[in-house]
């Protein structure tokens, strides 16, 4: 079984142990894994803040015209995120997250706010820019100004593969690549093709390494990778390939480090289950 099958089984399982009915990706066609209203697959219904950022994004998770949006799918990574972060903005403890994923020291209060779906652009001139899945925004007067989170699920062990990176991020980008030459040289590997990642997307997290950098400085924000691990050879290279990125980040002094669900939402377990534990059942029932 591929990592891809293993992850919608998993969901389909859950699924049908909570009762929620499902449906394919064309209604009465497809293979069933979407929930047949999307605040089924959500532990907390969406805040309006959170709905209006996925509308005005680029992935169109909510849009629907007589099928499902991809956020109703059972394997949705957006899903998945809000299922994990926006909890902790409706309740305004969004340090607590913050310091689980292991983004900023216990007992620290500088994590003010958690957007969905927010954009840095790496050049004006450019296409439009990447979304960035999660970002924590830090106190104004604090030196880390932003914690970026790349959220993956089912789409690193899919079938569909993944773009490498235009030459114009090289040729147009000249003074952001000053002082991450590590970097620089691992982006022109996968310029304009990436033929050596097969899990990993790393073309897209040099960009929002690019936009943050640009935006905050090298020493204004911190890139975390949020992943779900899976057993056998997928999930084999997938590990092997977010350490060879995050070595190369390392070398050059960016604050990028990975994290899978499993050990966050483990650690949550352990610390949180007694003062959150409809939060931490869910996560654990569904995730673990």
């Amino acid at each position: 079984m591929n990592g891809y099958e293993y992850i919608v089984r998993k969901q389909i399982a859950w699924a049908t142990r909570e009762g929620i009915p499902l449906i394919g990706s064309q209604v009465d066609r497809g293979r069933p894994t979407y929930a047949l209203d999307l605040d089924m697959n959500l532990f907390r219904p969406l805040l309006p803040e959170v709905r209006q950022a996925f509308s005005a994004g680029d992935g169109g998770e909510l849009i629907s015209s007589g099928a499902p949006a991809k956020m109703q799918a059972l394997h949705s990574s957006s899903a998945l995120a809000v299922n994990v972060f926006q909890y902790w903005q409706e309740i305004g403890q969004v340090p607590v997250v913050a310091v689980a994923c292991g983004l900023c020291r216990s007992g620290s209060t500088a994590a003010r706010n958690i957007v969905f779906e927010e954009k840095y652009p790496v050049n004006e001139a450019f296409e439009t820019p990447p979304n960035i899945d999660v970002v924590i925004h830090n106190a104004d007067d604090t030196k880390i100004r932003r914690l970026a989170i790349e959220c993956k699920f089912s789409e690193a062990y899919g079938g569909h593969g993944h773009g490498g990176l235009k030459e114009r991020y090289l040729e147009e980008c000249g003074p952001l690549w000053g002082d991450i030459p590590q970097l620089r040289q691992l982006a022109e590997s996968l310029s304009p093709d990436d033929t050596q990642f097969q899990r990993l997307h790393p073309a897209q997290l040099v960009k929002h390494i690019l936009g943050l950098k640009r935006a905050f400085g090298k020493g204004g924000f911190r890139l975390l990778y949020l992943w779900y691990d899976v057993f056998g050879p997928d999930g084999d290279l997938h590990r092997k390939e977010v350490e060879r990125f995050a070595t190369a980040a390392k070398d050059d002094g960016v604050m990028f480090h990975a994290l899978t669900y499993q050990e966050l939402i483990l650690g949550m377990s352990e610390r949180l289950a007694g003062t959150h534990p409809e939060y931490v059942g869910y996560l654990t029932s569904r995730y673990s």
